[in-house]
């Protein structure tokens, strides 16, 4: 027999419902616009709108090259993954907006879902860009993910990760 503590078991009963809460959180799919019974948008549907109103700015920034908005809503440690694999950094992404070596026609997203986990954000959305960059024209569609944080300033953009592009229609 071995011997267990009632730390230990209580230990292990707090980490199950904290497992429990987290796996049935994952399994719902928010509401658009939920309300509570009194007519108040519960905080979490606040957060929402948060998260969905910064990454529909930070789209209209990358399409505009606008590197002040970029760099208020990317978190300083901020990675982005491509669909080749390569990474960049918050820096990365301003320089190139900065330089305005891509000229965008279209930065556009549909399909846009966001999702949250306590302090955590994910914003997934079919994304159609098209434009030039370095003279060469580019027309793609991709999806990507988005991880928001919770910050003391406010939700930052800590992580994007795109599909490989999508075959064209």
């Amino acid at each position: 027999m071995h011997n267990i503590s009632v730390s230990s078991i209580a230990l292990i009963v707090v980490m199950a419902m904290n497992w429990s809460n987290a796996s049935s959180n994952e399994l719902r799919s928010p509401e658009p616009s939920p309300r509570a019974a009194s007519g108040r948008v519960p905080p979490q549907a606040d957060d929402m709108k948060v998260v969905e109103d910064l990454d529909i700015q930070y789209q209209q920034a990358v399409k505009n090259n606008d590197v002040a908005t970029m760099d208020r809503i990317l978190a300083d440690d901020f990675v982005l993954v491509t669909s080749k694999g390569d990474v960049h950094t918050k820096a990365d992404l301003l320089k190139e907006s900065g330089n305005g070596t891509v000229k965008y026609e279209h930065q556009e997203d549909s399909k846009r879902t966001v999702r949250i986990w306590g302090d955590t954000a994910v914003v997934t959305a079919l994304l159609w860009e098209k434009g030039t960059e370095k003279g060469q024209s580019f027309d793609y569609k991709l999806w990507f993910s988005d991880v928001y944080v919770r910050t003391s300033g406010g939700w930052k953009y800590v992580f994007g990760q795109a599909s490989v592009r999508l075959p064209a229609e």
